[in-house]
Protein backbone atom coordinates (compact mmCIF):
# COMPACT_ATOMS: atom_id res chain seq x y z
CA UNK A 1 0.00 0.00 0.00
CA UNK A 2 2.83 2.33 0.92
CA UNK A 3 4.65 1.37 -2.30
CA UNK A 4 1.52 2.02 -4.40
CA UNK A 5 1.07 5.43 -2.77
CA UNK A 6 4.72 6.28 -3.45
CA UNK A 7 4.40 5.34 -7.13
CA UNK A 8 1.22 7.39 -7.46
CA UNK A 9 2.90 10.39 -5.86
CA UNK A 10 5.94 10.02 -8.13
CA UNK A 11 3.74 9.79 -11.25
CA UNK A 12 1.74 12.85 -10.23
CA UNK A 13 4.93 14.82 -9.59
CA UNK A 14 6.36 13.79 -12.97
CA UNK A 15 3.18 14.82 -14.77
CA UNK A 16 3.13 18.15 -12.94
CA UNK A 17 6.75 18.83 -13.90
CA UNK A 18 6.11 17.92 -17.55
CA UNK A 19 3.10 20.24 -17.71
CA UNK A 20 5.03 23.07 -16.07
CA UNK A 21 7.88 22.58 -18.55
CA UNK A 22 5.53 22.65 -21.54
CA UNK A 23 3.86 25.84 -20.31
CA UNK A 24 7.25 27.42 -19.67
CA UNK A 25 8.38 26.64 -23.21
CA UNK A 26 5.24 28.33 -24.55
CA UNK A 27 6.05 31.41 -22.49
CA UNK A 28 9.65 31.29 -23.70
CA UNK A 29 8.47 31.16 -27.32
CA UNK A 30 6.10 34.07 -26.77
CA UNK A 31 8.72 36.24 -25.07
CA UNK A 32 11.31 35.28 -27.67
CA UNK A 33 9.04 36.17 -30.59
CA UNK A 34 7.98 39.48 -29.02
CA UNK A 35 11.59 40.48 -28.40
CA UNK A 36 12.62 39.39 -31.88
CA UNK A 37 9.82 41.41 -33.48
CA UNK A 38 10.79 44.62 -31.67
CA UNK A 39 14.51 44.21 -32.45
CA UNK A 40 13.78 43.57 -36.13
CA UNK A 41 11.47 46.59 -36.45
CA UNK A 42 13.97 48.95 -34.85
CA UNK A 43 16.72 47.79 -37.19
CA UNK A 44 14.80 47.66 -40.48
CA UNK A 45 11.83 50.07 -40.37
CA UNK A 46 13.59 52.72 -42.53
CA UNK A 47 14.03 50.04 -45.22
CA UNK A 48 10.30 49.28 -44.99
CA UNK A 49 9.54 52.98 -45.51
CA UNK A 50 11.79 52.99 -48.59
CA UNK A 51 9.98 49.92 -49.96
CA UNK A 52 6.56 51.47 -49.44
CA UNK A 53 7.45 54.72 -51.19
CA UNK A 54 9.09 53.02 -54.15
CA UNK A 55 6.14 50.68 -54.64
CA UNK A 56 3.65 53.56 -54.28
CA UNK A 57 5.30 55.32 -57.24
CA UNK A 58 3.67 54.69 -60.60
CA UNK A 59 4.79 55.87 -64.04
CA UNK A 60 1.31 56.02 -65.47
CA UNK A 61 -0.76 56.90 -62.46
CA UNK A 62 -0.59 60.00 -60.36
CA UNK A 63 2.13 60.42 -57.79
CA UNK A 64 0.24 61.48 -54.68
CA UNK A 65 -2.71 62.43 -56.81
CA UNK A 66 -0.68 64.45 -59.31
CA UNK A 67 -0.15 63.26 -62.86
CA UNK A 68 3.38 62.04 -63.48
CA UNK A 69 3.82 64.55 -66.33
CA UNK A 70 3.06 67.50 -64.04
CA UNK A 71 5.15 65.96 -61.27
CA UNK A 72 8.23 65.69 -63.47
CA UNK A 73 7.86 69.22 -64.84
CA UNK A 74 7.45 70.64 -61.35
CA UNK A 75 10.31 68.61 -59.81
CA UNK A 76 8.00 66.61 -57.56
CA UNK A 77 9.53 64.02 -55.28
CA UNK A 78 9.87 60.94 -57.48
CA UNK A 79 12.20 58.22 -56.22
CA UNK A 80 14.64 56.27 -58.37
CA UNK A 81 15.20 53.48 -55.87
CA UNK A 82 15.40 52.53 -52.18
CA UNK A 83 18.70 54.33 -51.57
CA UNK A 84 17.28 57.47 -53.18
CA UNK A 85 14.28 57.24 -50.84
CA UNK A 86 16.49 56.92 -47.77
CA UNK A 87 18.69 59.88 -48.73
CA UNK A 88 15.85 62.21 -49.75
CA UNK A 89 13.70 61.29 -46.77
CA UNK A 90 16.55 61.78 -44.32
CA UNK A 91 17.36 65.15 -45.91
CA UNK A 92 13.81 66.53 -46.11
CA UNK A 93 12.11 64.83 -43.14
CA UNK A 94 14.87 63.70 -40.82
CA UNK A 95 14.90 60.54 -38.73
CA UNK A 96 11.19 60.82 -37.96
CA UNK A 97 10.41 60.49 -41.66
CA UNK A 98 12.30 57.22 -41.89
CA UNK A 99 10.42 55.87 -38.86
CA UNK A 100 6.97 57.07 -39.92
CA UNK A 101 4.35 54.53 -38.80
CA UNK A 102 6.76 52.92 -36.31
CA UNK A 103 4.35 53.34 -33.39
CA UNK A 104 1.65 51.29 -35.09
CA UNK A 105 4.16 48.56 -35.91
CA UNK A 106 5.54 48.22 -32.37
CA UNK A 107 2.21 48.40 -30.55
CA UNK A 108 0.23 46.27 -33.00
CA UNK A 109 2.93 44.37 -34.85
CA UNK A 110 4.59 42.88 -31.76
CA UNK A 111 1.57 40.76 -30.75
CA UNK A 112 1.22 39.94 -34.45
CA UNK A 113 4.77 38.58 -34.51
CA UNK A 114 4.05 36.52 -31.38
CA UNK A 115 0.97 35.00 -33.05
CA UNK A 116 2.88 34.44 -36.28
CA UNK A 117 5.90 32.58 -34.90
CA UNK A 118 4.08 30.60 -32.20
CA UNK A 119 1.32 29.62 -34.68
CA UNK A 120 3.92 28.38 -37.13
CA UNK A 121 5.64 26.21 -34.51
CA UNK A 122 2.30 24.80 -33.35
CA UNK A 123 1.00 24.10 -36.87
CA UNK A 124 4.29 22.49 -37.91
CA UNK A 125 4.19 20.12 -34.93
CA UNK A 126 0.55 19.20 -35.48
CA UNK A 127 1.01 18.56 -39.21
CA UNK A 128 4.16 16.54 -38.56
CA UNK A 129 2.27 14.32 -36.10
CA UNK A 130 -0.58 13.79 -38.57
CA UNK A 131 1.71 12.86 -41.46
CA UNK A 132 3.91 10.60 -39.32
CA UNK A 133 0.84 8.74 -38.08
CA UNK A 134 -0.44 8.20 -41.61
CA UNK A 135 2.91 7.44 -43.26
CA UNK A 136 4.21 3.91 -43.82
CA UNK A 137 7.63 2.35 -43.53
CA UNK A 138 7.82 2.19 -47.33
CA UNK A 139 7.71 5.97 -47.69
CA UNK A 140 10.29 7.00 -50.29
CA UNK A 141 12.72 9.88 -49.91
CA UNK A 142 10.92 11.79 -52.67
CA UNK A 143 7.53 11.51 -50.97
CA UNK A 144 9.17 12.43 -47.66
CA UNK A 145 10.49 15.67 -49.16
CA UNK A 146 7.06 16.37 -50.63
CA UNK A 147 5.56 15.89 -47.16
CA UNK A 148 8.12 18.27 -45.65
CA UNK A 149 7.31 20.85 -48.32
CA UNK A 150 3.57 20.52 -47.64
CA UNK A 151 4.07 20.74 -43.86
CA UNK A 152 6.27 23.84 -43.91
CA UNK A 153 4.31 25.65 -46.61
CA UNK A 154 0.95 24.91 -44.97
CA UNK A 155 2.25 25.88 -41.52
CA UNK A 156 3.56 29.16 -42.93
CA UNK A 157 0.23 29.92 -44.61
CA UNK A 158 -1.66 29.05 -41.43
CA UNK A 159 0.58 31.29 -39.30
CA UNK A 160 0.04 34.19 -41.68
CA UNK A 161 -3.74 33.67 -41.73
CA UNK A 162 -3.83 33.86 -37.93
CA UNK A 163 -1.45 36.82 -37.66
CA UNK A 164 -3.20 38.80 -40.42
CA UNK A 165 -6.05 39.55 -38.01
CA UNK A 166 -3.56 41.91 -36.35
CA UNK A 167 -1.12 42.50 -39.21
CA UNK A 168 -3.59 43.96 -41.72
CA UNK A 169 -4.82 46.96 -39.67
CA UNK A 170 -1.23 47.65 -38.61
CA UNK A 171 -0.07 47.40 -42.22
CA UNK A 172 -2.76 49.75 -43.53
CA UNK A 173 -2.03 52.43 -40.89
CA UNK A 174 1.73 52.03 -41.28
CA UNK A 175 1.70 52.33 -45.06
CA UNK A 176 -0.58 55.36 -45.13
CA UNK A 177 1.73 57.11 -42.69
CA UNK A 178 4.81 56.06 -44.65
CA UNK A 179 3.64 57.45 -47.99
CA UNK A 180 1.75 60.55 -46.83
CA UNK A 181 4.76 62.82 -46.41
CA UNK A 182 5.84 61.80 -49.89
CA UNK A 183 2.44 63.01 -51.02
CA UNK A 184 2.80 66.22 -49.04
CA UNK A 185 6.12 67.10 -50.69
CA UNK A 186 4.82 66.26 -54.16
CA UNK A 187 1.73 68.43 -53.81
CA UNK A 188 3.74 71.39 -52.59
CA UNK A 189 6.32 71.24 -55.34
CA UNK A 190 3.75 70.69 -58.05
CA UNK A 191 1.87 73.86 -57.14
CA UNK A 192 4.78 76.20 -56.32
CA UNK A 193 7.64 74.79 -58.37
CA UNK A 194 9.85 74.76 -55.27
CA UNK A 195 10.55 71.95 -52.87
CA UNK A 196 9.07 72.49 -49.45
CA UNK A 197 8.33 70.40 -46.37
CA UNK A 198 5.64 72.66 -44.96
CA UNK A 199 2.78 70.83 -43.31
CA UNK A 200 -0.43 70.92 -45.36
CA UNK A 201 -3.59 72.46 -43.94
CA UNK A 202 -5.17 70.40 -41.16
CA UNK A 203 -8.30 70.11 -43.26
CA UNK A 204 -6.52 67.76 -45.68
CA UNK A 205 -8.37 64.51 -44.89
CA UNK A 206 -5.56 62.11 -45.66
CA UNK A 207 -2.90 63.73 -43.46
CA UNK A 208 -2.46 61.80 -40.21
CA UNK A 209 -0.59 63.23 -37.23
CA UNK A 210 0.13 59.86 -35.61
CA UNK A 211 -0.78 56.19 -35.73
CA UNK A 212 -3.65 56.66 -33.27
CA UNK A 213 -4.93 59.69 -35.20
CA UNK A 214 -4.86 57.58 -38.37
CA UNK A 215 -6.93 54.83 -36.74
CA UNK A 216 -9.47 57.36 -35.42
CA UNK A 217 -9.72 59.19 -38.76
CA UNK A 218 -10.11 56.01 -40.80
CA UNK A 219 -12.72 54.60 -38.40
CA UNK A 220 -14.69 57.86 -38.51
CA UNK A 221 -14.52 58.62 -42.25
CA UNK A 222 -14.21 55.18 -43.86
CA UNK A 223 -15.53 52.75 -41.25
CA UNK A 224 -14.02 49.61 -39.71
CA UNK A 225 -13.64 48.01 -43.13
CA UNK A 226 -10.93 50.56 -44.01
CA UNK A 227 -8.62 49.05 -41.38
CA UNK A 228 -8.92 45.70 -43.13
CA UNK A 229 -8.52 47.07 -46.64
CA UNK A 230 -6.69 44.57 -48.79
CA UNK A 231 -7.08 41.70 -46.30
CA UNK A 232 -7.28 39.10 -49.05
CA UNK A 233 -4.36 40.72 -50.88
CA UNK A 234 -2.29 40.73 -47.69
CA UNK A 235 -3.04 37.08 -47.01
CA UNK A 236 -2.18 36.20 -50.60
CA UNK A 237 1.06 38.22 -50.50
CA UNK A 238 2.34 37.49 -47.00
CA UNK A 239 0.87 33.98 -46.89
CA UNK A 240 2.70 32.95 -50.05
CA UNK A 241 5.85 34.67 -48.76
CA UNK A 242 5.64 32.87 -45.40
CA UNK A 243 5.02 29.50 -47.02
CA UNK A 244 7.97 29.86 -49.40
CA UNK A 245 10.23 31.30 -46.70
CA UNK A 246 9.71 28.47 -44.24
CA UNK A 247 10.05 25.81 -46.94
CA UNK A 248 13.41 27.27 -48.00
CA UNK A 249 14.56 28.01 -44.44
CA UNK A 250 13.78 24.56 -43.08
CA UNK A 251 15.46 22.88 -46.06
CA UNK A 252 18.59 25.00 -45.68
CA UNK A 253 18.80 24.31 -41.94
CA UNK A 254 18.35 20.58 -42.58
CA UNK A 255 21.13 20.58 -45.18
CA UNK A 256 23.37 22.48 -42.78
CA UNK A 257 22.70 19.90 -40.06
CA UNK A 258 23.66 17.04 -42.39
CA UNK A 259 26.76 18.85 -43.65
CA UNK A 260 28.11 19.50 -40.14
CA UNK A 261 26.80 16.17 -38.75
CA UNK A 262 24.70 17.89 -36.09
CA UNK A 263 22.10 15.89 -34.16
CA UNK A 264 19.64 18.75 -33.51
CA UNK A 265 18.87 22.15 -35.05
CA UNK A 266 19.75 23.81 -31.72
CA UNK A 267 23.38 22.96 -32.49
CA UNK A 268 23.36 24.95 -35.73
CA UNK A 269 25.78 27.87 -35.21
CA UNK A 270 24.63 31.49 -35.25
CA UNK A 271 26.31 32.12 -38.61
CA UNK A 272 24.43 29.17 -40.09
CA UNK A 273 21.04 30.44 -38.88
CA UNK A 274 21.96 33.88 -40.22
CA UNK A 275 22.80 32.48 -43.66
CA UNK A 276 19.67 30.29 -43.88
CA UNK A 277 17.23 33.01 -42.84
CA UNK A 278 18.83 35.68 -45.05
CA UNK A 279 18.91 33.45 -48.14
CA UNK A 280 15.34 32.22 -47.65
CA UNK A 281 14.08 35.74 -46.93
CA UNK A 282 15.71 37.25 -50.01
CA UNK A 283 14.43 34.54 -52.36
CA UNK A 284 10.87 34.48 -51.00
CA UNK A 285 10.57 38.29 -50.95
CA UNK A 286 11.75 38.60 -54.57
CA UNK A 287 9.35 35.94 -55.86
CA UNK A 288 6.32 37.49 -54.11
CA UNK A 289 7.19 41.13 -54.84
CA UNK A 290 4.40 41.66 -57.45
CA UNK A 291 1.79 40.51 -54.94
CA UNK A 292 3.19 42.86 -52.29
CA UNK A 293 3.15 45.81 -54.70
CA UNK A 294 -0.50 45.11 -55.56
CA UNK A 295 -1.38 44.75 -51.88
CA UNK A 296 0.19 48.09 -50.98
CA UNK A 297 -1.60 49.97 -53.78
CA UNK A 298 -4.93 48.50 -52.74
CA UNK A 299 -4.37 49.61 -49.15
CA UNK A 300 -3.36 53.21 -49.87
CA UNK A 301 -5.63 53.93 -52.84
CA UNK A 302 -8.46 55.53 -50.82
CA UNK A 303 -6.01 58.05 -49.44
CA UNK A 304 -4.64 58.78 -52.87
CA UNK A 305 -8.14 59.43 -54.22
CA UNK A 306 -8.83 61.87 -51.35
CA UNK A 307 -5.53 63.61 -52.04
CA UNK A 308 -6.47 64.05 -55.68
CA UNK A 309 -9.93 65.45 -55.11
CA UNK A 310 -9.04 67.78 -52.25
CA UNK A 311 -5.72 69.21 -53.35
CA UNK A 312 -5.60 69.31 -57.12
CA UNK A 313 -9.28 69.76 -57.92
CA UNK A 314 -8.90 67.70 -61.08
CA UNK A 315 -11.84 65.27 -61.32
CA UNK A 316 -10.31 63.40 -64.25
CA UNK A 317 -7.46 62.22 -62.01
CA UNK A 318 -9.70 60.68 -59.35
CA UNK A 319 -10.02 57.31 -61.03
CA UNK A 320 -6.91 55.72 -59.56
CA UNK A 321 -8.63 52.91 -57.69
CA UNK A 322 -7.88 49.23 -58.19
CA UNK A 323 -10.67 46.76 -57.61
CA UNK A 324 -8.63 43.57 -57.08
CA UNK A 325 -5.08 42.25 -56.91
CA UNK A 326 -5.46 41.03 -60.48
CA UNK A 327 -6.47 44.55 -61.56
CA UNK A 328 -3.28 45.95 -60.00
CA UNK A 329 -1.09 43.32 -61.64
CA UNK A 330 -2.67 43.73 -65.09
CA UNK A 331 -2.40 47.52 -64.96
CA UNK A 332 1.24 47.40 -63.84
CA UNK A 333 2.09 44.98 -66.64
CA UNK A 334 0.26 46.92 -69.38
CA UNK A 335 1.16 50.48 -68.43
CA UNK A 336 4.39 50.32 -66.43
CA UNK A 337 6.78 48.36 -68.60
CA UNK A 338 5.62 44.75 -68.53
CA UNK A 339 7.51 42.51 -66.13
CA UNK A 340 9.50 45.52 -64.93
CA UNK A 341 6.26 47.11 -63.74
CA UNK A 342 5.26 43.96 -61.87
CA UNK A 343 8.57 43.93 -60.02
CA UNK A 344 8.56 47.65 -59.19
CA UNK A 345 10.23 47.98 -55.81
CA UNK A 346 11.38 44.35 -55.81
CA UNK A 347 14.92 45.24 -54.77
CA UNK A 348 13.54 47.56 -52.08
CA UNK A 349 11.43 44.65 -50.81
CA UNK A 350 14.44 42.32 -50.75
CA UNK A 351 16.51 45.05 -49.08
CA UNK A 352 13.89 45.23 -46.33
CA UNK A 353 12.66 41.66 -45.98
CA UNK A 354 16.00 39.85 -46.13
CA UNK A 355 17.54 41.67 -43.13
CA UNK A 356 14.16 41.95 -41.34
CA UNK A 357 13.53 38.22 -41.59
CA UNK A 358 17.15 37.45 -40.73
CA UNK A 359 17.05 39.59 -37.59
CA UNK A 360 13.61 38.23 -36.62
CA UNK A 361 14.44 34.53 -37.02
CA UNK A 362 17.95 34.66 -35.52
CA UNK A 363 16.72 36.81 -32.62
CA UNK A 364 13.79 34.44 -32.10
CA UNK A 365 15.98 31.34 -32.05
CA UNK A 366 18.41 32.96 -29.61
CA UNK A 367 15.85 34.71 -27.40
CA UNK A 368 13.52 31.75 -26.94
CA UNK A 369 16.52 29.57 -26.06
CA UNK A 370 17.68 32.17 -23.52
CA UNK A 371 14.21 32.57 -22.01
CA UNK A 372 13.75 28.80 -21.85
CA UNK A 373 17.04 28.36 -19.95
CA UNK A 374 16.12 31.22 -17.62
CA UNK A 375 12.57 30.03 -16.92
CA UNK A 376 12.95 26.23 -16.86
CA UNK A 377 14.78 26.03 -13.48
CA UNK A 378 11.96 28.02 -11.88
CA UNK A 379 9.36 25.80 -13.55
CA UNK A 380 11.15 22.65 -12.37
CA UNK A 381 11.33 24.02 -8.83
CA UNK A 382 7.63 24.87 -8.94
CA UNK A 383 6.79 21.40 -10.27
CA UNK A 384 8.83 19.71 -7.53
CA UNK A 385 7.08 21.84 -4.93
Amino acid sequence: SSSSSSCSSSSSSSTSTTTATAITLVYANMLGSATAGIIARICTHPLDTAKARVQANSNSHSVAGISSTVAKKKNAMIYRGPLDVLLKTARTEGLSGLYRGFGAVVVGGTPGTVLYLTSYDWAKQQLAQITSASSTTTTTMQSSKAQDFAIHFSAGMFAEAVACVIYVPVDVVKERLQVQHHQRVSITTATTGQQSTATPPTTTPQYYKSSWHAVQSMWRTEGLASLYKGYGATLLSFGTYSGLFFVLYEQLVEQLQHYHHLSTRDEVPFAGTLFCSCTAGAAASWITSPLDMAKLRLQIQRQRQQSTTTTTQQPHNTKVLYQTVWDCLVHAYRHEGGVKGLFRGAWARVLHFAPATTVTITSYEMCRSWFAKALLPAAAAGGDG
